[in-house]
């Protein structure tokens, strides 16, 4: 009986050795899953569709060589077509030198005749260069400059560098242009960008914008409620009519605790938004109503909800909906046009508010997510729409000036007072007896 019992035991020890080498089973138990790829890492590793070839140039340091390769074991399980090679840049420095090489471990990724240098190896930094490397050609986007419009350049709340900043980061290179100085708008321009103009373009500046969306240019409009400030050929051309007022919606004032400040939970069944689950927040927001004309598709992206209006008076207080004046919802808030122009689908992008992207706004919600999935869109990026942008959990511990001033309090004199407390306390109990 003994024996066959060490028989079996033997033979489940092989059979488990066998299942350790064959069969791979891996559980991320740590807080947020910080061992494991997000969710946008798997979307941009999905929309490449061949090899990924990883050259690390790292001397012979076990713990160096150790981290890269744990690192990109990562990817290999979600792409197995990744290939990682080491090159030692002290027994070939030619090789690191014709690389441009600069660091020990540092890494240069190669896809489909691209490559990108990384001397910072981390998931964002990994990721970013992935979908840079994914992406075909050189995307600009020019931002219309001039009359006050929202700057990708510059730190204003009101401004956008902080979108801008993520845009680069994803491959796109951004310019603003005024059409005073260089009357021309780029032949290499993946998408024009207006941003909320704050003086009135000159009519000559209105054609050119014209005759770009005549000869088929991809446009996303950041618009307010406000006046067109001269782009009202623009909105007729493309069968757009900002509504008068500002969109209030009283539920999401209970939310906001601004009747103008609308929280969007439902998105339309596009592709720029069809995955889309968490809110949006749109600031203060103008209604867009769609007359397409002949040979355009437009459909609405987003909407508010059916108790939501348009206030056309002046907001103060409580907003009270008038019925004679004001202009009842549900209403959209953002629209997508297309249409077909020399074999390829034109595609513009209409938003009743530019601070939703803004630096002051641009945290709220999926916010960043919303702007980054109609950029792709607009400028037929289709692999990279609706890809969730959220790399890595935020692990940043915010504390005010009094929880600091307690918890240091605590820590340099509470806590040794209680323990020499504690410690008299004893001795005199013990001194007792």
């Amino acid at each position: 009986m003994n024996a066959v019992f060490v028989v079996l035991f033997l033979l489940a020890l092989v059979l488990l050795q066998w299942l350790g080498e064959n069969y791979h089973l891996r559980f991320d138990w740590t807080s947020a899953a910080r061992n494991s790829l997000s969710p946008a890492s798997v979307a941009a590793l999905k929309s490449l569709d061949k090899p990924v070839t990883v050259t690390a140039y790292a001397s012979e340091r076990p713990n160096l060589r150790k981290g890269i390769r744990e690192l990109f074991e990562r990817y290999q399980e979600h792409k197995s077509d990744i290939t990682v090679v080491f090159i030692n840049p002290d027994s070939d420095p030619e090789s690191a030198r014709r690389a441009g090489v600069r660091f020990d471990g540092e890494v240069v990724m190669q896809y489909s005749g691209a490559k990108e240098n990384l001397d910072r190896l981390d998931e964002e930094s990994i990721t970013n260069a992935l979908v840079r490397l994914g992406h075909h050609g050189e995307r600009w986007l020019v931002f219309l400059g001039g009359h006050g419009e929202r700057s990708p350049d510059t730190n204003a709340n009101f401004d956008l560098s902080l979108w801008a900043e993520q845009l680069r980061k994803r491959g796109f290179a951004t310019r603003v242009l005024n059409l005073a100085e260089h009357p021309q708008i780029p032949k290499n321009t993946a998408a024009l960008v207006i941003a909320g103009p704050r003086v009135g373009l000159l009519p000559g500046e209105v054609k050119f914008i014209e005759k770009y969306l005549a000869d088929g240019g991809n446009l996303l409009w950041l618009g307010d409620p406000q006046p067109l400030y001269g782009l009202g050929p623009v909105a007729e051309m493309l069968g757009v009519e900002f509504l008068p007022g500002v969109v209030v919606d009283p539920a999401s004032e209970q939310i906001t605790g601004n009747a103008s400040a609308i929280v969007v939970t439902s998105y339309a069944n596009h592709p720029t938004v069809r995955n889309f689950r968490n809110v949006t927040l749109f600031p203060s927001a103008a209604a867009i109503a769609m007359h397409t004309p002949e040979g355009w598709k437009g459909v609405p992206l987003l909407s508010t909800r059916a108790e939501a209006w348009a206030e056309t008076g002046v907001l103060g207080g409580t907003a009270q909906l008038d019925k004679n004046k004001d202009i009842t919802g549900p209403l959209d808030i953002a629209v997508a046009l297309t249409r077909d122009h020399d074999n390829m689908q034109q595609r513009v992008v209409v938003i009743g508010d530019g601070d939703f992207l803004s630096n002051r706004f641009l945290s709220n919600g999926i916010n960043l997510d919303l702007g980054l999935s109609i950029v792709n869109w607009v400028t037929r990026d289709d692999a990279y729409v609706n890809i969730p942008v959220r790399i890595s959990s935020d692990r940043t511990l915010q504390l005010t000036t009094t929880s600091r001033v307690v918890i240091g309090g605590g820590l340099l004199f509470l806590l040794p007072l209680l323990l020499l407390a504690s410690g008299t306390f004893v001795w005199l109990r013990r001194r007792r007896r």
